[in-house]
């Protein structure tokens, strides 16, 4: 991975993006100093231009964000890093500095359910319905996915919108558990999709 930090005078650009939702959380700079010690300590952090000095994300608050994923882009000059907040990203206690409307949005949610659902099973969490549905093997799944899908279709068919999206929610959290029998994320889904898509 190589990352031009001459071009832009020592700092490039570093966009944060939540690694389960895909939620942009934030925008800082890196100076090669601040990209090493990222890479080392796992915790990102950032060169800061008002305090002259690197800046580690959470230094003061806790709020740190771990380290996922790290992609450069084309023209080595903007480093994007997909990682977990540990809290609010922003300083005014919100998830992501960009929340605005639509960044407070629900949508991605699916992904961080997966990863509870994940945790739940491998932790065998004691009174976890999750963890003692998933101990009962993929028939007994199967089947409540089945039940949950023969009740999303009979409120489909009356006027109840919240009784509606209750049932498509739990129809959704149990296929996420039957997708973890089968030892299948719900990005294998999507990838089929796209690919239908294409």
């Amino acid at each position: 991975m190589r990352i031009d930090f001459e071009k832009s005078s020592g700092l490039v650009p570093v966009i944060v993006q939540h690694t389960n939702t895909l939620q942009v959380l934030m925008l800082g700079y890196m100076n090669e100093e601040a990209f090493e010690k990222t890479k080392s300590e796992g915790k990102i952090t950032f060169f800061s231009r008002s305090k002259g000095r690197l800046w580690t994300k959470g230094e003061t608050s806790g709020n740190y964000l771990i380290v996922e994923e790290i992609q450069v882009d084309c023209d080595n000059d903007t480093i994007l890093i997909k990682a977990l907040p540990l809290g609010p990203t922003c300083h005014t206690g919100k998830k992501s500095c960009f929340d605005g409307d639509t960044a407070s949005t629900a949508k991605g949610f699916l992904y961080e359910l997966e990863k509870v659902i994940e945790q739940r099973i491998t932790d065998k969490s004691e009174g976890s319905y999750t963890a003692q549905l998933f101990s009962k093997g993929v028939n007994k799944v199967a089947q409540k996915v089945g039940e949950e899908a023969v009740e999303l279709v009979i409120e489909s068919m009356d006027n109840n919108l919240n009784l509606f999206k209750n049932e498509a929610a739990d129809l959704l959290y149990h296929f996420l558990i039957l997708l973890k029998t089968k030892d299948l994320r719900l990005e294998d889904i999507e990838e089929i999709l796209s690919d239908r898509h294409k």
